[in-house]
């Protein structure tokens, strides 16, 4: 993702904090939270403060360009708008894992129709542990 060019399709200000933020959660593969993603950021320029990681991550989700997840009592996490997607949580390790199952999707439509509505929004979190197998 080319930064600049975002910030100015957003009608963002660019400054240089606001830059090195959008780069480390295009580069991310996980939900940071702010505390994570400040640890992040501060490897590349240490002078970025959490409460500039606040004001700019609010900005972002204003702007309808990140979403914030809370995920059970957990610090809230961002990830970029975009593709409907549900989320599995791992509750011994926190991590969280992205998928698609186009059969929920059906399902959840069904769902929906059958007591007469439509989907607008939808949310599914699922917290799970890891499998404990027994050994032969």
């Amino acid at each position: 993702m080319d930064v600049i060019d975002f910030c100015k399709d957003h009608n963002l200000r660019i400054t240089r904090s606001r830059i090195m933020i959008l780069k480390v959660l295009s580069e991310s593969s996980d939900h940071p939270d702010v505390a994570e993603l400040h640890r992040r950021l501060i490897k590349r320029d240490p002078r970025i403060s959490l409460s500039t990681v606040y004001r700019t991550l609010s900005l972002l989700e204003k702007k309808g360009i990140l979403k914030k997840h809370s995920f059970c009592d957990g610090p809230s996490r961002f990830e970029k708008s975009g593709e409907e997607h549900d989320h599995l949580i791992n509750i011994e390790t926190g991590d969280v894992i992205e998928f698609r199952s186009d059969e929920i999707e059906k399902l959840q439509e069904d769902i929906a129709y059958k007591f007469g509505f439509s989907i607008v929004w939808r949310k599914l979190e699922i917290y799970v542990k890891p499998l404990k197998l027994k050994r032969k």
